[in-house]
């Protein structure tokens, strides 16, 4: 079983011509309204590749949050393990026709409390993977050891939000895996020199690096260090394809594979969300080994919902 521990948020997607700058004022030429979220979104995409996924993110009992439970239980998401004590975060979301996109977002109410509370819940079913964002981080590791001194969940940290070098470290060096943008990882250890393989084997991690049309690499504490290609397909939105890799990652861990097979896969499911627009744009499983056979079958699934913040 995997436990997704992040952020639900209602994206508020802008479709314009180029990110703006400073100052600037563009006209979108459409504005939507999504379902998202690092960890909805990493959880969505480990259902569909058929995984036991289970959110236990920070939500309320507004209509609102009701829908985007309900988004997530039709995905095959278990939505018993949330905390509707809170209420789902709002993130703006801006795309350029080529598929880039920048995110203005807020915290959520998911605290140290309530991440603990879900990983003893998971502890004592006997354990499983636990995800969780770079934004938890280093407040994250005192609930993790309170909540679980057997050690019986096994950690997998997206550092995607985690800005400062000493907490990411602390991330790593909890997690049994991890993963994180190549450009993130320069900019939190690139003054340091630290190599990738350096990372993995002073935290005893494996650690992947994504980088978009580059590819990825792994590397695991052992030394080894692995490169795969990045698979071509016809991009119109990025929005959420780091969050697919994580869920699809996941859920090839969660089915025994490799590592390396498993970032294969994430790599080709990563690759196909970004056909589709939305951050729900993960295909499911039938769709990766399409296109991992070479056959790009392409997902048609988005989340657009009819509420309105």
């Amino acid at each position: 079983m995997i436990l997704f521990c992040g952020y639900a948020n209602v994206d508020v997607v802008a479709r314009v011509p180029g990110l703006p700058g400073g100052g600037d004022r563009v006209h979108a030429a459409a504005i939507e309204y999504r379902h998202g979220g690092m960890g909805a979104n990493a959880a969505v995409a480990a259902a569909r590749m058929g995984a036991d996924a289970a959110f236990g993110g920070a939500v309320g009992t507004a209509p609102m949050d009701r829908e985007f439970l309900a988004a997530l239980a039709a995905d095959g998401v278990d939505t018993d393990w949330c905390h509707t004590d809170a209420s789902v975060a709002t993130a703006i979301v801006l795309v350029t026709p080529d598929g880039e996109r920048a995110i203005i977002s807020r915290d959520d109410g998911l605290d140290p409390a309530r991440i603990a509370a879900g990983v003893r819940r998971l502890a004592a079913r006997g354990g499983g993977w636990l995800y969780l964002d770079g934004y938890r981080w280093p407040h994250a590791a005192d609930a993790l050891a309170e909540a679980d001194p057997a050690g019986t969940v096994r950690l997998f940290v997206d550092l995607d939000g985690c800005a400062d070098p000493d907490a990411a470290r602390v991330a790593l060096s909890c997690a049994r895996h991890a993963v994180a943008g190549r450009a993130q990882l320069e900019s939190l250890f690139g003054a340091t020199g630290e190599t990738l393989s350096a990372l993995a084997r002073r935290h005893d991690v494996v650690l992947l690096a994504t980088d978009g049309a580059n590819g990825w690499r792994l590397a695991e504490p052992g030394g080894r260090v692995e490169h795969g290609a990045a698979l071509p397909v016809d991009a119109v939105d990025a929005t959420g394809a780091g969050d697919c890799f994580s869920g699809a990652y996941l859920a090839g861990l969660d089915e025994g594979l490799a590592p390396v097979a498993a970032a294969g896969t994430a790599a080709a499911a990563a690759a196909l969300s970004c056909t589709v627009t939305g951050a729900r744009g993960a295909p499911d499983r039938g769709a990766v080994e399409a296109l991992s056979a070479g056959a790009a079958d392409r997902p048609t699934r988005t989340t657009p919902i009819r509420s309105t913040p």
